[in-house]
């Protein structure tokens, strides 16, 4: 298995439309997410835009849960290629959905400072998958996302989401 070049999101849903982390969705923040060498982490750099502001020069709380929620869930998703001896983006493709959010807000978060996503698989039970996702602005610790993601069938989500089947996914 290789470290990758290109983004996680990029190999395995560049037609994704996230507002967050899809790689096809104009107006998202394309969040980028990569194996880190050690083969263990995978990390992420996010620069707010100075429209997700929360108080004066802090970066919105909202903000923090998504870079945290979308880094987590690609952190699952890679996780999973790889412990099935895959590339992300080989077929049939591996989706993860969020299940619980958890997020721990430990210092400000300032604005103007790039982000640093540093996260990890920390369990798995069948489907399910637990990510505990660091937020660093610069060295300093500011966040800490602790969630669990659930692997899905999008056809079946989909589907069920707008009435149209009753296939549990």
């Amino acid at each position: 298995m290789t470290i990758l070049n290109t983004s996680l999101q990029d190999s395995a849903a560049p037609e994704g439309v996230c507002y967050g982390c899809g790689s096809s969705n104009p107006n998202g923040l394309h969040i980028k997410s990569f194996w880190h060498e050690d083969g263990v982490h995978v990390m992420a750099e996010h620069l707010p835009d100075p429209k997700f502001c929360g108080w004066p020069d802090l970066v919105y709380g909202g903000m923090i849960a998504m870079l945290a929620d979308c880094h987590s869930s690609w952190t699952a998703m890679a996780y999973h290629y790889r412990a099935e001896h895959r590339e992300p983006g080989t077929e049939p493709g591996i989706t993860c959905v969020t299940g619980n959010l958890g997020i721990k807000f430990i210092k400000p978060t300032p604005m103007g400072i790039s982000l640093t996503l540093r996260a990890k698989v920390v369990g798995d039970i069948g489907r399910k998958t637990r990510v505990i996702c660091e937020v660093y602005a610069g060295e300093v610790l500011t966040a800490i996302g602790d969630s669990i993601f659930v692997r899905v069938n999008t056809e079946q989500l989909a589907a069920n989401a707008h009435g149209r089947q009753t296939i549990p996914v």
